[in-house]
């Protein structure tokens, strides 16, 4: 099994180990039947060596299949975040929590992030990376402690405020 120190573990929610799934069959049942179709028309203009399409199609291919190969690494090497590991009672911030900061440097709003493996990581939807200077930062932290971040944009301190 897996942990979490291995270089190969590729640390996922359920959710975000179901969506790489999908992305795998959508790339192997779609996009390989879209790219030969490509292929198909491409090789039907002729001359290969100076047939733009056909290199197009065959650049697009080789992107696929290395894409596939990726997912079904990362598949192969999930470690489920599992949801009984991150309970109510959770006293620190682990992977999988979800947890409420507040700026301090710059007074804003209270953020609410959830801390995700760097697979899953989606600024947009607040998941943040274990791996990224705030999500490491936070790791082991408590409700009420007090981190010191250095990010591109500077040096910001945050406060966490709730852990779930």
């Amino acid at each position: 099994m897996t942990t979490p120190n291995d270089d190969k573990a590729v640390l996922l929610t359920k959710s975000g180990l179901q969506k790489l799934k999908e992305e795998l069959k959508y790339h192997k049942e779609t996009r390989r039947r879209e790219v030969a179709a490509r292929l198909k028309e491409a090789i039907a203009y002729g001359d290969l060596s100076e047939n733009s399409e056909y290199e197009e199609a065959k650049n697009e291919q080789a992107f696929v299949e290395g894409r596939i190969i990726e997912l079904d690494k990362m598949i192969e090497n999930a470690q489920i975040i599992h949801e009984e590991e991150k309970g109510a009672g959770q006293e620190t911030v682990q992977i999988g929590t979800t947890v409420t900061v507040k700026n301090l440097t710059e007074d804003d709003e209270a953020e609410t992030y959830t801390i995700v493996g760097s697979t899953e990581a989606d600024p947009i939807e607040h998941k943040i990376s274990n791996e990224s200077p705030i999500g490491a930062a936070l790791i082991g932290k408590a409700k009420g402690d007090q981190i010191r971040v250095k990010v591109p944009a500077g040096l910001f301190e945050y406060k966490i405020l709730k852990i779930k």
